[in-house]
C-alpha cells in the first residue's frame, strides 16, 4: 500500500507514520521539514518532500513532481489555526487579515489543489481512499469561537461530500474524521494507558486516531465510512 500523509512531521501526522504502514508498504510524508527519529517498522519504505503549503500552487508543483504516479491513500492531515485559537484571549475582530488569508491557503485552498493532481494517482488503486482530518470545531453548535479556523474545518465536510459523489463511480472512499482535542504531547511510542492519563479524559491519544484510521485502510472494497466523530470522553460539548 503507498500512503501519502499530508501534514506528516509531528503529533498526529508523525503518529501516522509511524503506525499505520504494515511490512512492505510506502510512506510518503509531506512537511515543511523532515523529522529525525521516526520508529518505523521493518521493510517500510519511507520518502519524504519538503513544501510549505502556505503557498499551495508552488507547493502543490512540487509534490506533483517527487510523489509516485500511483497512490492508494491520502490523508490529508495539515491544519493550522489562530494565534490566540482555544484560548481565553481570542478576539475574532483581533486577528490580522493576513492571519485569516494564510490559515485559509493552508487549511482549505491547498487541501483543494492538492486533491485535485492527486486524486488521478488514485485510480489505479483497487481500493482508493481519501482521509480528511477535521475537527469537532468544524460541527454545527460546536461551542467553538475561532472563526476562520472553524470555517475551515466545516470546509472540509464540503469537500469531502463533494469528491465523493463526483468520484462515485471510480468508488472513491472518502472519510471525514471529525477529532476533539488530542493528546499530541504522548508520541505512539508512549503506552496508551499512560497516553490516557494526561488530561484526565479530556485528550484524545493520538493512539485512538491511528487505530480508527488502521480500520478504515482495511475495510473492504465493498464498503466506506463516510464521517467519524470522535471527542474526547468528557468533553461536555458531546
Amino acid at each position: 500500500m503507498k500512503i501519502l500523509i499530508v501534514g506528516a512531521s509531528k503529533g498526529l501526522g508523525r503518529a501516522f507514520v509511524e503506525g499505520l504502514p504494515d511490512n512492505n508498504d510506502s510512506i510518503i510524508g509531506i512537511s515543511r521539514n523532515k523529522p529525525t527519529g521516526l520508529q518505523l517498522k521493518a521493510n517500510v519504505n519511507l520518502d519524504w518532500i519538503e513544501v510549505d503549503l502556505s503557498d499551495p500552487i508552488k507547493a502543490t508543483d512540487i509534490i506533483e513532481q517527487q510523489a509516485p504516479a500511483e497512490l492508494d491513500v491520502i490523508i490529508y492531515n495539515l491544519g493550522v489555526w489562530e494565534e490566540l485559537a482555544f484560548t481565553g484571549d481570542y478576539r475574532y475582530l483581533q486577528s490580522s487579515d493576513e492571519e485569516i488569508v494564510n490559515l485559509v491557503q493552508v487549511n482549505i485552498t491547498s487541501a483543494i489543489i492538492l486533491l485535485k493532481r492527486m486524486i488521478p494517482r488514485l485510480q489505479k488503486s483497487a481500493r482508493p481512499q481519501i482521509v480528511l482530518t477535521g475537527s469537532t470545531s468544524g460541527l454545527p453548535q460546536s461551542g467553538q469561537a475561532e472563526v476562520a479556523f472553524g470555517a475551515s474545518k466545516f470546509a472540509l465536510r464540503g469537500i469531502a461530500d463533494a469528491i465523493r459523489e463526483g468520484f462515485r463511480e471510480n468508488n472513491l472512499a472518502v472519510t471525514c474524521l471529525q477529532l476533539g482535542d488530542l493528546n499530541t504531547d504522548d508520541a505512539l511510542s508512549e503506552s496508551l494507558s499512560k497516553a490516557c492519563q494526561r488530561g484526565n479524559g479530556s485528550l484524545i491519544p493520538v493512539h485512538d486516531v491511528v487505530s480508527i484510521t488502521k480500520t478504515l485502510l482495511n475495510l473492504s472494497t465493498s464498503s466506506f465510512v463516510k464521517e467519524i466523530v470522535l471527542p474526547a470522553i468528557r468533553d461536555e460539548r458531546f
